[in-house]
């Protein structure tokens, strides 16, 4: 096994790095051990600096102990003279500050002059990490294998020479992906792993590097099979800062799975059923005796012969998206999923055997109306009676609605829209309680509003939140922050904003124009289709160059 596909089996403590002539690094998640050891992101960014040589880096996870202490070693957080955190999820924000905190860190960056370095990556860098940015020294913006090694090796030589702090960071300004708040002017271009020649492969796909009974994924394998989606739902983070969408190859999963030789491999991507390779991995996994679970299908990928395959493996649970109410909004959100091929999908979980079917719907959409609920129970009566939902062995035993508001992202299209009040938000899920009501088998799950809304406010907020993070370290939640909290959450959520208005987001470049996104936050009000991203790519989003049309295959 060569380092690149190190993986520890079981192992909650790697043996610890010696520190002497290497630059120590906390590898610090916001969490604890089990969504870590689950984290492809943290996990890649680890298997990319642990080996490397003048880098002594350890793993920490902040819910661990108090004060924080690397896992590793049981060193002390504050004794890193470089501190990275991966961070997520907005309410992560919550987690790192209390860790800095607890290690008698100073919170504010002009408050450290000298070291430690804190420094942050991860999908929030490429986001909208303005609520945080006070507290970092250094973000990295992009995918770990297009350069963090890089900057961390030339931290290691400015520090290991004798340089302080600012020559440490001096020497990584030029760097991609590189942004020094209060020093880096004018935006910061992300960096995206690229195969040379090949703009849709995924060159080095993710995988797990610690394999543990402790992981929310208990005793599994991770490998990324895609990274990004061609869809372009018009709600979808991931469906925008991960273009071009990119595929592994069938090869390269096989080498890595014969390397590692795992009892059981997780799946993860978001289209896989448009990955052209799922079924040929999937009977390869079967003969060689490994088991697998997918982490999402589409409906309209879902064939007998991939359902097949996967009740033979053990599926239980089927989960599909449905994310709206009715056909207006799904159109609107460029969905592109059609009521047939969703209750083909059901139909076929019924025939096959499958226990639980679980939809995923969103409400709070901008311009929904009643009419949109009204079109929930047809559907639902249709899925239920494709499936034979809830009336005994003939089918499926019971389906859970998942809902949840939507959340207006940085670098969607939603990013012009306002988010639905709490009124709003439980008005709507009261809607759909009564159209399922009545509906044998049937069960609605939500997301608590005020939760929903914490998340819509730390992802469309400015660097002024950060005042909220502190208060929310004082108070020990951000729920009693806000009671105190001097700042306007409706500033931020409340209101449409018009084309040109300023982002807190702005000073990152994601690879796609805003212009490309204003035109499709047009088309949502139109609920006009813009077709998926070619196989080959396209030049819409300006990543790709085969050509520059919407609505065109």
């Amino acid at each position: 096994m060569n380092d690149s596909t190190k993986v520890y089996f079981g192992l909650d403590r790697p043996a610890a790095p010696e520190w002497g002539g290497r630059l120590p690094v906390a590898l610090a998640v916001p969490g604890d051990a089990a969504m870590a050891l689950s984290a492809l992101g943290w996990q890649a960014a680890w298997r990319l600096l642990a080996d490397a040589p003048t880098l002594a880096v350890e793993r920490v996870f902040t819910r661990a102990a108090t004060p924080p202490q690397a896992e590793d070693s049981g060193r002390a957080l504050a004794d890193f003279p470089v501190i990275a955190f991966s961070l997520c999820y907005e309410e992560e924000y919550l987690d790192a500050a209390k860790a800095l905190v607890a290690a008698d860190i100073p919170l504010r960056r002009e408050e450290r002059p000298d070291f430690p370095i804190v420094m942050a990556g991860g999908p929030l860098a490429f986001l909208n990490p303005a609520p945080f940015l006070p507290a970092l020294d250094l973000l990295f913006v992009g995918e770990a294998e297009a350069g963090l090694a890089e900057v961390c090796a030339a931290l290691a030589r400015v520090a290991l020479s004798g340089g302080d702090k600012a020559a440490c960071l001096d020497a990584v300004a030029h760097l991609p992906g590189v942004y020094l708040p209060g020093r880096t002017t004018g935006p910061v271009t992300r960096a995206t792993a690229l195969a040379g020649g090949a703009p849709t492969l995924l060159a080095v796909p993710a995988h797990s590097c610690f394999v543990s009974g402790h992981a929310e994924f208990r005793d599994m394998f991770l490998v990324e099979i895609n990274r990004g989606c061609p869809y372009g739902c018009r709600f979808c983070a991931a469906g925008y800062v991960y273009r071009p969408p990119r595929q592994s190859r069938l090869a390269d999963l096989q080498s890595l799975i014969e390397t590692v030789s795992p009892r059981k491999i997780g799946l993860v991507g978001t289209a896989l059923t448009d990955w052209p390779e799922l079924i040929p991995f999937l009977t390869w996994l079967r003969e060689r005796g490994t088991k697998f679970s997918l982490s999402s299908v589409r409906a309209d990928g879902l064939t007998p012969e991939l359902l097949t395959i996967l009740r033979a493996a053990g599926l239980r649970t089927l989960t599909l998206a449905l994310e709206a109410p009715s056909p207006r909004l799904r159109a609107a959100a460029n969905k592109q999923l059609s009521e047939e091929a969703l209750l083909n999908a059901v139909a076929l979980a019924g025939k096959h055997g499958v226990n639980h079917l679980k939809f995923y719907c969103i409400i709070g959409w901008p311009g929904e109306t009643e009419a949109d609920y009204d079109a929930l129970r047809p559907l639902l009566d249709k899925v239920a009676a494709a499936a034979s939902i809830g009336v005994g062995k003939r089918g499926v035993a019971h389906a859970t609605l998942s809902v949840n508001p939507l959340v207006p992202k940085p670098f969607t299209p939603m990013q012009w829209a306002p988010m639905a009040s709490e009124a709003a938000i439980e008005a709507g899920y009261a809607r759909v309680r009564a159209a399922v009501k009545g509906l044998k088998g049937f069960r609605v799950e939500t997301e608590t509003p005020s939760q929903a809304r914490l998340q819509g406010l730390l992802a469309r907020g400015d660097q002024t939140l950060f005042s909220l993070i502190v208060a929310a370290v004082e108070a020990g939640s951000f729920r009693r922050a806000l009671k105190r909290w001097d700042g306007d959450p409706a500033a931020f959520l409340d209101r449409e904003r018009p084309e040109a208005e300023a982002f807190p987001w702005d000073f990152i470049d994601n690879g796609v124009s805003r212009d490309f996104l204003w035109r499709e936050w047009q088309r949502y009000q139109q609920a006009a289709p813009t077709a998926k991203c070619p196989p080959a790519g396209c030049g819409g989003c300006k990543r790709c160059g085969v050509y520059d049309t919407l609505g065109e295959a």
